[in-house]
């Protein structure tokens, strides 16, 4: 994994908000009486629940074979998992820890445990609490963990208290996503979305030394001092490295501005033709890739990780009766999808908003498919695409347990079950596509001659043909078409 968050160098906050947020455990006998006796947060709570640290079983990562497991001990960071359970069952806290894990697989780490605290929101100072991050150094001491994970975005001051108090480098969530995000980014415009998220999120965490890394102090007058309003400390290197991150910033908002005036062109060319477009969205790893090798035999990368692919990809098929149609997948959502994610991947996400029909592909075998669909509906509406027509997807039916899939089928009408591995339902799937997918609404009755046989492939590819039949005079045909190709036949028009 490459996240270090030794590089954010640490966080610039106002002095006085540090010391009102820092639990001063130090200065208590027991740090348990200082953790409880000073949050009201956990009143309320069971006790049992609130005075230790839940270990959630079968966190740690599984090695077996033995070249795996030299291969991992060299290359791989060994970290623990940290949660908070605010609300929700216990089984709720343990599925998004259990997530976690796969994101911290996937960014290339050995998951040695996984705890959980209970708690009534997140404490401001430590995230966990500072009696819980005494127990938590123990076990990484104990574990001979050189990272802790946080399943929650960390706030600057939490994140540098952990490491201090730690004494190993603390990630985030966000920050975990993105270090998965910048590992599978391919294209250039990918890149540029990826790095925008990271900068945006780094700033906040700049690490200094306050004043003691000062580079100007302009206005020196000789060998005394500075002169009037240039003495002073002048500016310092967190300063510096701010305004670079901000100057980079800029040019990478300017160079998505470009590529996405790009990409608008594509879909507007595509709108001129009058070519319906289907968006393929979804929680990661659910088969959003796999349907659409499935649907049109794209060829895209298939792979058992979480955000494989984040580039997307379009292709063209055609409808039963040759009607031109077009796939896009795109990149896989996760619960708390980070806000710069979403930011930063705004272009790529417009070709959901703008398409005809989307498919929201539901993981079938998850343990929790409900929480998935919410999540994913969530980004949607952020967007601007709940209003867009959905069909429910529920993808890996080959591997779910029909009982499991009896509420998702009851709720969502319309759902259907497929496998994109074996071919079970796409059939059907294809079929319900069609079926909702815009149909041309202006009715023409043409004679064409025999040499614009360009007209009438456009008539094949973007309407639908009633009736063809080739006459002395021409071809004859009867169809349904757009507007705007209706506007290009009116003067081949039959005429009785």
């Amino acid at each position: 994994m490459t996240t270090h968050s030794n590089a954010y160098e640490e966080t610039d906050v106002d002095l006085d908000l540090l010391q009102d947020d820092v639990l001063d455990d130090e200065d208590s006998s027991s740090g348990y009486q200082n953790d409880y006796s000073a949050e009201e947060n956990t009143e309320g709570l069971e006790l049992e629940e609130r005075q230790a640290l839940r270990r959630v079983v079968g966190m740690s990562t599984e090695l077996t074979d033995i070249s795996e497991v030299e291969y991992r001990k060299l290359l791989l960071e060994r970290v623990l998992l940290v949660g908070v359970w605010t609300d929700g069952s216990a089984e709720d806290a343990e599925n998004s820890l259990a997530e976690l894990k796969l994101l911290a697989e996937t960014a290339g780490s050995e998951v040695l445990d996984g705890v959980i605290q209970r708690r009534k929101k997140p404490d401001p100072a430590t995230y966990i609490g500072s009696g819980k991050v005494a127990d938590l150094r123990n076990l990484v001491a104990a574990l001979g963990a050189d990272t802790v994970i946080a399943d929650g975005e960390l706030a600057p001051a939490q994140l540098r208290n952990l490491e201090d108090k730690l004494k190993v480098k603390v990630v985030d969530r966000t920050a975990l996503i993105l270090d998965i995000f910048a590992q599978h980014a391919k294209s250039k415009e990918g890149k540029a979305q990826v790095e925008l998220a990271q900068l945006q999120y780094m700033k906040q965490r700049l690490r200094g030394w306050g004043g003691n890394l000062s580079r100007q102090a302009g206005g020196r007058v000789g060998a005394a001092g500075g002169g009037i309003g240039g003495r002073g400390p002048g500016e310092t290197k967190i300063e510096t490295d701010r305004r670079r991150i901000n100057t980079k910033i800029a040019k990478l908002r300017r160079e998505l501005k470009d590529l996405k005036s790009t990409r608008s062109t594509m879909r507007q060319e595509r709108r001129r033709h009058s070519i319906p477009s289907v968006a393929i969205a979804g929680y990661t790893n659910a088969g959003k890739s796999s349907l659409l090798n499935s649907m049109t035999n794209a060829g895209v990368l298939v792979e058992n990780a979480l955000f494989a692919t984040l580039d997307p990809t379009t292709r063209r098929t055609t409808t039963s009766d040759g009607r031109v149609y077009t796939f896009t997948d795109t990149v896989g959502f996760v619960r708390h999808l980070p806000h710069d994610i979403v930011e930063a991947f705004r272009s790529t996400l417009e070709e959901v908003a703008d398409a005809d029909l989307l498919l929201h592909v539901v993981d079938g075998s998850h343990p929790d498919p409900i929480a998935q669909i919410n999540a994913v509906r969530e980004v949607l509406t952020e967007i601007g695409a709940s209003d867009v027509q959905e069909i429910i997807v529920i993808n890996k039916g080959d591997l779910a347990d029909p009982m499991a899939l009896a509420p998702i089928l009851h709720r969502e009408t319309g759902a259907i079950v497929v496998s994109a591995r074996t071919g079970e339902g796409i059939d059907k799937l294809r079929a319900l596509v069609e079926a909702a997918l815009p149909s041309p609404d202006v009715a023409v009755d043409l004679l064409l001659p025999y040499d614009r046989g360009d007209l009438v492939s456009r008539i094949h590819s973007e309407g639908a043909v009633d009736q063809l039949e080739h006459t002395g005079d021409g071809t004859r045909v009867t169809a349904r078409v757009h507007a705007d190709l209706a506007g290009d036949l009116a003067k081949y028009a039959f005429v009785v």
